[in-house]
């Protein structure tokens, strides 16, 4: 299993912050994106932002696939680490290792919570893929939206037509957020988990001191 924290060789120096955004659908990460990119540009470093599945071209003609058409669990895991590794490669690590602080909607730990949680793949199966495509490289800094279930609900139905993950049941979700809250128990170094139920205003200030801590 990989080593959580191990990162880019000390050699590529100087080395940017890798910032993940996790959280089940509508838990409203998304509006919080673009603020703390402002608090990371304020700091006078470049900043790329992204997300996943997509972020290169080929990663976003994956992203369609996994998100709207059909398909077995295991190709469905194969495909997200597919589009992982292409932005490893192209965008992550060019990024990181010119001094670019990178911030990525989703990594890693979506796939822990969707597939193996949400869709009950072997979490093992998710270890050997995580090694494989990225076994030096982890998220300097994990932000988990945590929301009650029915918060979710009531936010995705009053937005725009889901995609296939956003259309599944209570159950899928339930077990999507007791693998992120897992993962967050295992790896409490690099989470922060924000109760999203607070208004915009008071987790910009919880955001604000996170990130105004992170060296």
């Amino acid at each position: 299993m990989k080593q959580e924290g191990s990162q880019l060789n000390p050699m590529q120096q100087p080395r940017g912050k890798f910032i993940t955004f996790e959280g089940i659908d509508g838990a409203g990460k998304s509006t919080h994106i673009a603020y703390v990119g402002e608090l990371v540009a304020a700091r006078g470093v470049e900043l790329v932002s992204s997300r996943e599945p997509g972020g290169t071209p080929l990663g976003e003609k994956l992203r369609e696939l996994v998100l709207h058409e059909t398909m077995h669990l295991e190709t469905e895991a194969l495909l997200v680490f597919a589009s992982r590794r292409e932005h490893i490669a192209q965008v992550i690590e060019p990024a990181l290792a010119r001094g670019a602080w990178v911030i990525s909607d989703r990594f890693t730990d979506a796939s822990f919570a969707y597939q193996g949680g949400g869709r009950g793949l072997d979490l093992a199966k998710l270890d050997t893929l995580a090694d494989w495509v990225h076994p030096a490289l982890a998220p300097d800094l994990t932000l988990l939206f945590d929301v009650p279930l029915e918060v979710a609900r009531a936010r995705l139905d009053a937005t725009r037509q889901l995609d296939r993950f956003e259309q599944e049941k209570a159950d899928f979700f339930f077990a999507a957020r007791t693998e992120y809250l897992r993962r967050a128990a295992q790896f409490p170094q690099r989470f922060r988990v924000i109760d999203a139920t607070q208004t915009i205003a008071e987790i910009r200030v919880e955001l604000a001191h996170i990130i105004g801590a992170l060296a």
